[in-house]
């Protein structure tokens, strides 16, 4: 038994090298996920502000806290040179960032700034959450107009 725990466990490492192998690839893979998570919770406040989805304000606060959580990450550190678009494929990031980081960066400061407090500005009803989303998505839309390749 322990011959096969072993054998397994040395089968991964080939596994594990080739994931640290490309270090552009996964940090873009990893800002797309963060993307994904953002635009997940985003979705659900802006369902519940259009009135898509019923107002449930234990879900609308758990949203907006995964994206106050989410505003709390480093994400421009995930933007490493030589991972814009034109540079590598499944990027709609603009070579511009990396032109000027520290707009792009307050940017993102300015996402971090919409989203706090927004778990609790989001309770008390339905009213509550279209506030929000539209900080929200004035922040996002800032970063996506100067530094997001339009498709």
């Amino acid at each position: 038994m322990r011959l096969i725990l072993t054998a397994a466990a040395l089968a991964t490492i080939p596994l594990a090298a080739i994931a640290q192998d490309d270090p552009i690839r996964n940090t873009i893979e990893a800002r797309q996920g963060f993307y994904k998570m953002l635009a997940i919770n985003m979705g659900t406040l802006a369902g519940m502000a259009k009135g898509d989805i019923e107002y449930d304000e234990t879900g609308a606060s758990l949203a907006a806290a995964n994206i106050e959580a989410l505003a709390g990450y480093d994400l421009p550190s995930l933007f490493l040179e030589g991972s814009a678009s034109g540079e590598v494929d499944g990027t709609a990031a603009l070579p511009d960032i990396w032109e000027d980081m520290d707009d792009f960066r307050a940017k993102f400061d300015g996402l971090r700034e919409a989203a706090a407090g927004a778990s609790t500005a989001v309770t008390g009803g339905a009213g509550n959450v279209g506030p929000v989303v539209g900080k929200l998505g004035g922040a996002c839309k800032a970063c996506h107009d100067d530094y997001r390749e339009k498709g």
